[in-house]
């Protein structure tokens, strides 16, 4: 997984410009005040430090529209340019409506950087360790901050500071930043799959994974190109296959999905559980969550699956290390000129390549789909195919073989079911499962056994597993009305062709991944995180800070710069905290967890304003308990956000959806940074400090009730729980 690192590190320094950013001008405003006596216009000073929350306003209302249609590279490549032309202004700036200017031009760079690294980070990164990925954006960010307030401190030291160098020395660190993205970033490859680029993405995934074999990756990125849909959860009994088809009526047998272990030498058989209810895995866990008043049904969803095996996220399955589906050839292929042409030659009726050998990728060629062959289909003839799925899963003895494992102990296998319709005849359609084992509870003959380890159970002993059961992403129900005996399957060219269409946004799943998405951003910056960061400085030096360093010479001015860069430093590793359990503990874990320990550090700061004690002593409580609230903040409340976002949304609308939660994010920053000034001014930092706290209290009650457990969760995978937690919200709303 190295590939993965070190491109989510390359792209983590985006944030790691927007935290320098952040602390610079947290620190330089203290001495452009005095050069453009701003003392007494509070308005205008925060204008110079909200302008560049505008510009991010400004550039996050298309930016999702154009990743979606230019790709997260591109912008990531325009972000370092608008950091270092902004960081060149900024040191030029001969007033002060040229430093608005570049405070704009700064804002563009730092929006889209917010808005594309955790979508790009999302998108490369293994589903084991997306959240300890995603987090890199937060601690290089600190890591800015703490090297800006350094230099900022050892300016501040100097017999005349300036503050035209300390914004402009911005532009520096933004070369390297350029180099990387233009040098070293590869494209997403959700995002080539999504414009029907499957060599590209293949070669991308492969650099990421360190591994030739990606087929399985391949196809659940196909999966994902769907958006919406009829999704239902079933139970199945995995176990080995000469064991669990004994004693069946051949009826039975065409439901089952026949699943390969090469390196066992063995294979297995999942068959549905029957008469289970469609949400067997929540109600038979007996979740805590689904019987709880208020409580969405996507919490309850999400925690069945982590009650049942609370380390899935960071080990994988137990049962199925190296689980694969048959794989075979789907029929009706659609020629589409535009598919992947830089790469592709059609000839006649067939996807073959004119490529050369080393480079051909035939097996991407035809449609990314799986089937369970049928009776019916044995006497049908396949297609032509020239390297196809087909023959590439051919064992030497025919048996088809490989691996569909797609991440977090999950496996993508694809079911063909038949019934018989009024007029007498067969009618076929393709299922997509999701399987996951549903716990550490298995089946023998008829009676309950504990499984003692995570091996392949053996001796007529099996497993339950969860499976998120929906339509196909190339499943054609035109087709199949032409067709009703066979495949109904369309090329991935004639999806990935749709693109991105605000429609997708008022799909239910959607509507619900918006509502925790948006809520928990508005409720972030609410919490005041951003407006105490930017006037760190101005609250400490007016909390009496100054007095702690009074013995040393050092100005009040610089030393609450001192302190700020202390907590910054502090901030380090509750960080890597945060990145160790984001994949363990689990992002709804550490919001639940952290988050009171922001109200407490607020309630405290609120009482030790109020109350009359003696300068050093309230100057320490109020450095403890800010020192407490960003180290608390760091850990939860501040990373998981914009890897909640990242993650929630399907993938040919995720730019789109960003997009607005950003806007969200950039509009509560506007509102929190610009009034804060004014509201220390009017009610003092015990009312300010208890606003936040109300509101912490109220994000924490959202988090219970409304945001589910993502970690090692594939995101196609939590797209479909999303859609399934919205059909039983409607349900329970209209009961």
């Amino acid at each position: 997984m190295s590939g993965a690192v070190l491109v989510a590190v390359a792209a983590a320094i985006g944030s790691f410009l927007q935290g320098w950013d952040n602390a610079t001008i947290a620190g330089s405003i203290l001495y452009i005040k005095k050069e453009f006596n701003l003392e007494t216009q509070p308005t205008m000073e925060g204008l110079i430090v909200a302008m560049s929350l505008v510009g991010a306003v400004l550039i996050t209302t298309c930016s999702g529209a154009i990743a979606d249609w230019l790709g997260r590279r591109p912008l990531l490549i325009t972000s370092s340019v608008l950091y270092f032309v902004s960081g060149l202004v900024m040191l030029w700036s001969p007033n002060i409506y040229v430093l608005l200017l570049a405070r704009l031009l700064n804002g563009f760079g730092v929006g889209l950087a917010v808005a594309l690294v955790p979508i790009y980070i999302s998108e490369t990164a293994p589903p084991e360790i997306r959240g300890l990925l995603n987090t890199l954006p937060q601690f290089t960010g600190c890591v800015g901050m703490f090297f800006s307030y350094c230099m900022v401190f050892g300016m501040s030291l100097m017999s005349s500071p300036t503050w035209r160098l300390m914004l402009g020395v911005l532009s520096i660190p933004s070369i390297l930043y350029f180099i990387l993205t233009t040098f070293y970033l590869p494209e997403s490859p959700r995002w080539l799959v999504s414009k029907g680029r499957m060599l590209d993405a293949k070669r991308v995934l492969q650099r990421l994974r360190g591994q030739e074999d990606v087929s399985g990756e391949m196809a659940l990125l196909v999966e994902g190109l769907g958006v919406g849909g009829e999704t239902s959860v079933e139970e199945y009994i995995v176990g080995p296959a000469d064991e669990l088809v004994e004693d069946q009526e051949p009826s039975a047998q065409k439901d089952q999905i026949r699943l390969f272990n090469p390196e066992q030498g063995h294979s297995l058989v999942a068959r549905p559980v029957t008469g289970q209810s469609v949400l067997g895995i929540a109600s038979r866990q007996g979740s805590t969550f689904a019987h709880m008043p208020l409580m969405d049904p996507v919490v309850a969803l999400f925690g069945s699956v982590y009650e049942t095996l609370p380390d899935a996220g960071s080990k994988g399955s137990m049962l199925f290390p190296h689980l694969g589906s048959m794989f075979s050839v789907a029929g009706n292929q659609t020629k589409n000129e535009d598919w992947d042409e830089e790469n592709l030659a059609i000839e006649g009726d067939d996807y073959a390549s004119e490529a050369a050998a080393e480079e051909s990728d035939d097996n991407l060629q035809s449609p990314l789909i799986s089937r369970q062959t049928t009776s019916l289909e044995k006497d049908m003839v396949p297609p032509p195919s020239h390297g196809s799925i087909f023959s590439m899963m051919q064992g030497n003895d025919g048996e088809p073989i490989g691996s569909a494992g797609i991440g977090g102990g999950w496996q993508l296998a694809w079911k063909w079911t038949e019934r018989e319709s009024d007029n007498e005849k067969k009618e076929g359609g393709f299922k997509r499962i999701y399987l996951h084992e549903s716990g550490a509870q298995g089946i023998q003959r008829g009676s309950l056994v504990s499984l003692a380890g995570g091996d392949v159970p053996a001796g007529g002993e099996f497993v339950r597993a969860a499976a998120l059961v929906s339509q196909p992403a190339l499943y054609s129900k035109d087709l199949m009305d032409q067709h009703p005996i066979g495949p109904a399957m369309i090329h991935p060219s004639q999806v990935s062709g749709k693109g991105p269409s605000w429609r997708d946004l008022f799909e239910p799943g959607v509507q619900h991944a918006l509502i925790v998405g948006v809520g928990i951003q508005i409720l972030q910056q609410f919490s005041g995180i951003n407006g105490v960061m930017y006037y760190t400085p101005q609250i400490l030096e007016q909390a009496g800070v100054g007095v702690l360093l009074s013995n040393l010479g050092i100005s009040s001015a610089s030393a609450s710069l001192l302190i700020s860069a202390i907590t910054n430093f502090l901030m380090l590793p509750s960080i890597a905290v945060a990145m160790r359990l984001m994949d363990i503990s689990g992002r709804r874990s550490l919001l639940l967890g952290t988050i009171p320990i922001l109200i407490i550090a607020l309630i405290v700061l609120v009482i030790g304003s109020l109350v009359t004690m003696g300068t050093v002593a309230k100057a320490a409580i109020s450095t403890v308990c800010v020192v407490l609230y960003f180290c608390s903040f760091v850990m939860g409340f501040g990373p998981i956000p914009n890897i909640l976002c990242s993650e929630i949304f399907p993938t040919r609308i995720r730019g789109i959806c960003i997009a607005i939660c950003a806007l969200v994010f950039w509009i509560g920053d506007i509102i929190v940074t610009y009034t804060l000034p004014v509201m220390l001014s009017s009610i003092g930092l015990a009312g300010v400090f208890g606003i936040y706290a109300i509101v912490c209290v109220i994000s924490w009650i959202f988090v219970f009730l409304k945001v589910p457990e993502t970690k090692g969760m594939p995101l196609e995978v939590i797209s479909e729980f999303f859609a399934l937690g919205a059909k039983q919200a409607a349900a329970a709303a209209n009961n």
